[in-house]
């Protein structure tokens, strides 16, 4: 839902849109962050191209989603007045791996992300170029 104008979540358009240049953040080549929610200096998650980031209390993990699970998200609606609240994956080791969520509108932000990351893990390069035809025309439409 437009706008986009949350307090700690944000998508990425590209690498040079991500204002924390404070976070240090080792990307491949070709990788891409896709949104954030970034609380402090101390709590964060990331999600990238190639993995989730996050940092909660000042200890930083860091998983590849590859074949992970997403888990029940919690109060991301946020009925008991939290502003944030923490999502679960299970990694493809068994380990597991939170992720911060805005609560309210916001949190579709990283739960969408996530979620579109993991089924697009799973499609063909043909279901890829049949999804980004539909939505280009999608978006021509909404031009005009």
């Amino acid at each position: 839902m437009k706008p986009f104008d949350y307090k700690w979540s944000r998508f990425y358009k590209s690498n040079t849109n991500f204002p924390y240049a404070g976070l240090e953040l080792y990307l491949k080549e070709n990788e891409l962050i896709i949104c954030s929610t970034v609380i402090d200096d101390a709590n964060y998650s990331i999600l990238t191209t190639q993995k989730l980031i996050t940092k909660e209390n000042g200890v930083e993990t860091i998983g590849n989603l590859m074949n992970a699970i997403q888990k029940n998200p919690g109060d991301f609606k946020g009925y008991r007045g939290d502003p944030f609240t923490l999502g679960l994956l299970q990694l493809e080791d068994g380990n597991e791996l939170k992720y911060f969520i805005e609560t309210g509108k916001a949190s579709m932000i990283m739960i969408h992300g996530i979620r579109t990351l993991l089924q697009t893990q799973k499609m063909t390069i043909k279901n890829v170029e049949n999804v980004t035809r539909v939505w280009n025309k999608k978006n021509k439409q909404n031009e005009k």
